[in-house]
């Protein structure tokens, strides 16, 4: 089974593909919580140099509010990720795939809840 949603951005820089799926994630409802440089990490931590890495966590506070709701420790499954990372003719964008996610947890209503946001999700990385 995948476990992402993928899509590269043809031609484009990281630092211009993360401006695009930031504007796209709020237009769908989506805030970025967390961000990390993955790059700028690993150089810090063990200097070894890698190509453009990010990872924006994105939530969108009503489904998280209905999901902990369903399941109070989902949250330990939150935000859903989504990375960038420059590649050779662009930057590919990978969104975490909800329903794939959460198949650890029974709970059918979760399940629909995931689904939803998978669709979300995939709908603005499609808008980026």
């Amino acid at each position: 089974m995948r476990y992402t949603y993928d899509r590269t951005l043809a031609g484009m820089r990281i630092d211009d593909a993360e401006m695009r799926v930031r504007a796209a994630l709020g237009d769908a409802g989506f805030g970025v919580l967390t961000e990390i440089d993955v790059q700028a990490t690993m150089k810090k931590k063990i200097d070894v140099d890698i190509a453009p890495y990010r990872i924006l966590g994105a939530c969108n506070p009503k489904m998280a509010y209905e999901a902990i709701g369903l399941e109070p420790r989902v949250g330990a499954m939150l935000p859903c990720n989504v990375i960038l990372r420059e590649i050779e003719g662009g930057t590919e964008v990978s969104a975490i795939d909800p329903v794939a996610s959460m198949m650890a947890i029974d709970n059918i209503e979760l399940s629909d809840v995931a689904g939803q946001v998978r669709d979300m999700l995939k709908a603005a990385i499609d808008a980026a």
